[in-house]
């Protein structure tokens, strides 16, 4: 297409021509989610599980960057069409990140939640950890591209953290163990913030090699981003509490200033994070979920619903562009392809980090829960096989770009670009074999874990038979801390309950159980956690 020239004297010329170029740009965005969402409508319809929502739209975002690349386009396209990473972690990931904490379905994600939690930290932090070390130990042994070992250590960060979208939408719709459902779910909820701190502690141990920061320090900054951003979040979903409590805002008519606020309080919690240099997502979550649990029941009944379609909308709208987002970018950007081994011998080593991941934290949650509360191996391994990466590795890869010298980051970017693409398409494509393989299609909502559900709401932890206990130690501390669990329970259910809400339990959750569960079951092609 021949070029207009445009002289610079001209004050109109060039910002009409960017402006012009802008239109075309969020045109092309806008067609490209039409699509999305249309073709995922019909891929559901008709149960085809071989091309999963997520993976149809991660298709259609490669297929127009490709496209675009080809031709002689990319240069216009590509001030207006870029991955940036400020982007999504700003914009993108928080209504994703909200809306995952928000629409937990309490019942089962609650009574796994010891072992979604053991999942989720220790077993990421394994993963890492693994991962770094294979990937460190290939280069020394000339298997593969050689790092150092922090760089290592940054790779296997941002690359355990896992997206299953594809998964737990075909787990949905094919009707699996409910149990196995909130694993995965809870997961992969977690994990990504646990992924995004290892990755922020090991760069700032990366910037300040030279001052020699042990290992303990390693883990104490870690802790203290951690946990201080979990008390950041969980401080914005109480005062958000109280203040939908005493403001007598459902009793004025002020339901629009009423959805206001709340629309507001997750993004004060994700600012406030990351302004005191925390983490950002796991403030949002903890908001999210304390949120759901006090200040939701505090609003009109207008304003619930409301702010429920809401978040469920902006976020199905985030993580569907999200997909296109980063198919399109990886057809655009520039690819270090020179080093297939360290895609090849990566990808085997994650392969290894989620087994050693998944197979270790499965054995020590069974060691403490009674016969008809064992995690069984079909569900270790659909556990295992649904780890596929998506978007939070690709910004991670994209940011270690700029954080890593010497082509290193680029190295690291081509390698989880490769294992993005071949894990949602192919993990994403073959879930539905591999569940009927393992025989765990069907089961619905039959699982073991609604006995757990009577008394307090479905939030008590099960109870443990003494008898079955083999006397070591270790099985005694798990069970003290299942005990205290229980307590906790009791502690919400008699104190803070009353304390932050205007209404008697938890009725939010028992009133509306088709916000809560089919909004956590029917994220479309978004990603639930």
């Amino acid at each position: 297409m021949e070029e207009w020239p445009i002289s610079p004297a001209d004050p109109r010329g060039s910002p009409g021509k960017e402006q012009q170029a802008a239109g075309v740009g969020i045109l092309l965005q806008i067609m490209m989610l039409v699509l999305s969402f249309v073709l995922g409508h019909v891929l559901r319809r008709h149960k085809f599980y071989y091309l999963p929502e997520a993976s149809a739209s991660l298709l259609i975002g490669l297929i127009v960057g490709g496209l675009a690349n080809i031709s002689n386009t990319e240069t216009s396209i590509r001030g207006w069409f870029n991955f940036h990473e400020e982007f999504f972690f700003l914009f993108l990931l928080p209504p994703i990140i909200f809306q995952s904490g928000f629409s937990l379905a309490p019942k089962p994600f609650f009574s796994n939640f010891g072992a979604i939690v053991t999942f989720a930290i220790l077993g990421t932090f394994i993963s890492s950890i693994v991962t770094g070390v294979l990937v460190y130990l290939g280069g020394v042994m000339y298997l593969m591209y050689r790092l150092p070992f922090v760089e290592c250590l940054m790779f296997g960060a941002l690359i355990s953290a896992t997206d299953p979208v594809t998964v737990l939408s075909i787990f949905q719709e094919l009707g699996t163990d409910m149990n196995l459902y909130a694993l995965v779910f809870g997961e992969s909820v977690l994990n990504d913030a646990m992924a995004i701190s290892l990755y922020r502690t090991m760069s700032l141990v990366k910037s300040h090699v030279s001052s020699g920061q042990n290992f303990f320090m390693v883990i104490l900054r870690f802790l203290e981003t951690f946990v201080g951003s979990m008390s950041s979040g969980v401080g914005v979903g109480f005062t958000s509490a109280l203040l939908f409590k005493y403001a007598g805002l459902e009793i004025d008519n002020l339901q629009n200033l009423e959805c206001c606020l709340f629309v507001l309080f997750p993004y004060f919690s994700y600012m406030l994070a990351e302004g005191l240099g925390l983490s950002g997502i796991v403030s949002i979550l903890f908001t999210g979920i304390v949120m759901k649990h006090y200040t939701f029941s505090n609003l009109s009944e207008n304003s619930q619903r409301f702010v429920s379609a809401f978040f469920h909308l902006i976020s199905s709208f985030a993580e569907t562009f999200v997909f296109i987002y980063m198919g399109f970018d990886i057809a655009m950007e520039q690819h270090s392809w020179s080093h297939v081994g360290f895609i090849f011998f990566s990808i085997l080593f994650i392969g290894i980090a989620r087994a050693a991941n998944v197979f270790s934290c499965a054995y020590m949650v069974n060691l403490v829960r009674p016969a008809h509360r064992q995690i069984p191996l079909k569900h270790q391994k659909a556990l295992w096989y649904s780890g596929l990466r998506g978007a939070m590795a690709f910004a991670l890869a994209l940011q270690s770009v700029h954080d890593l010298p010497d082509g290193h980051g680029q190295t690291i970017f081509t390698a989880t670009t490769a294992i993005v693409v071949l894990t949602v398409l192919l993990i994403g494509g073959s879930t539905g074999t591999m569940l009927e393989a393992l025989q765990v299609v069907g089961d619905g909502h039959d699982g073991p874990f609604e006995e757990s559900f009577e008394g307090n709401n479905g939030y008590i932890a099960p109870s443990y038979n003494e008898g079955t206990s083999s006397g070591n130690r270790l099985k005694m501390k798990l069970k003290e801390f299942h005990k205290s669990t229980t307590s906790f329970t009791a502690f919400d259910k008699n104190y803070l309950t009353p304390f932050f809400t205007s209404q008697n339990g938890n009725d939010d959750d028992e009133d509306e159980p088709g916000i809560s569960v089919t909004f956590c079951l029917k994220l479309g092609p978004a990603k639930v956690a």
